[in-house]
């Protein structure tokens, strides 16, 4: 069958549609992307504002007349923490439904974390023995540890790359103050919630999810995205540490330059960093591998785990 999923993110909105039946790998038939940047169309009350709620319709509605054009059966509709932790989320939902048709599923930041374990889960398979994930949105970043397909912890953090440029970071160049004082917030953040991870003992293998890890990897001299899904690529501790001071010295229009990085998305970079590097510190991560599967994916192969074998 020919699914969908809508994925409204905390940074685009976006849907993914795919050919899958139950027992084989879901492939990818097409690719629609808006970006729509809830994170920062908040109001000072933290409510998503009128502009933003109207645009966040007529987007939904765009992407639903494409899932139809491309013959989808069935639309998996989702949002994350932009919805989520908004004030007027229950309004926006409602409005969402009544202008669209379309009732998006809140998803929580542990729903979140477990369905981007299970997606890592399935495309490195069993032999990646116990696997730490880590995933950078817009809005939060989610960690999951586990030796099955459900993890064994999971946590998710608002340490979100969009969430933190707003909130901290409002300056292009960023003020050199401003970033010391977001990395000393970022490593408490995670500090927090390292020894529910450890006790379970180290991992085997750890992963990045997430456009701001693939953008960090591709920087740091990874494959890119057009040579295909299956290419390794991988990001340093070591290489990262010597990016992030580059990064926090250019401007957003710089950083749109770099190899891999969308104009986009380009604010957002140094947040990121910050929060792949601390996070990869304070774990002890020394490497981690880039999984080009992470929630759309998970959101898809739990719909598929559910339908009857054929």
């Amino acid at each position: 069958m020919r699914l969908g999923v809508l994925d409204v993110g905390s940074n685009t909105v976006h849907l993914l549609v795919v050919d899958a039946h139950p027992g084989a790998r879901p492939l990818p038939a097409y690719s629609h992307k808006a970006e729509l940047r809830l994170a920062e169309l908040l109001d000072a009350d933290g409510a998503i504002s009128e502009a933003g709620v109207a645009r966040l319709e007529t987007t939904v509605r765009e992407a639903m007349q494409v899932a139809e054009d491309k013959g989808v059966e069935d639309v998996l509709p989702f949002a994350t923490s932009a919805v989520r932790e908004a004030a007027n989320a229950e309004e926006v939902l409602r409005r969402v439904a009544q202008e669209t048709g379309v009732k998006l599923a809140v998803l929580s930041g542990e729903d979140e974390a477990r369905l981007t374990f299970l997606a890592a889960r399935r495309w490195l398979g069993w032999s990646a023995g116990r696997l730490l994930v880590l995933d950078i949105g817009g809005g939060s970043l989610e960690i999951a540890y586990g030796l099955d397909e459900e993890p064994d912890a999971a946590a998710s953090l608002p340490l979100g790359a969009g969430r933190l440029t707003a909130t901290a970071l409002p300056d292009d160049p960023p003020d050199a103050d401003d970033v010391r004082a977001l990395r000393r917030r970022v490593r408490a953040e995670i500090a927090r919630e390292v020894s529910y991870f450890t006790r379970y003992g180290s991992p085997d293998h750890v992963v990045g999810t997430s456009k701001t890890f693939k953008q960090l990897a591709r920087i740091a001299g990874a494959a890119r995205s057009a040579d295909g899904l299956y290419i390794q690529r991988e990001l340093s501790r070591k290489t990262l540490e010597e990016w992030v001071p580059r990064l926090a010295g250019m401007s957003g229009r710089d950083r749109a330059a770099l190899p891999g990085v969308s104009e986009g998305r380009s604010r957002q970079l140094l947040a990121g960093a910050l929060v792949a590097e601390a996070a990869m510190d304070l774990f002890g991560v020394e490497t981690l591998d880039i999984c080009p599967w992470a929630l759309r994916e998970g959101v898809i192969l739990r719909r598929l785990d559910h339908l009857p074998a054929p």
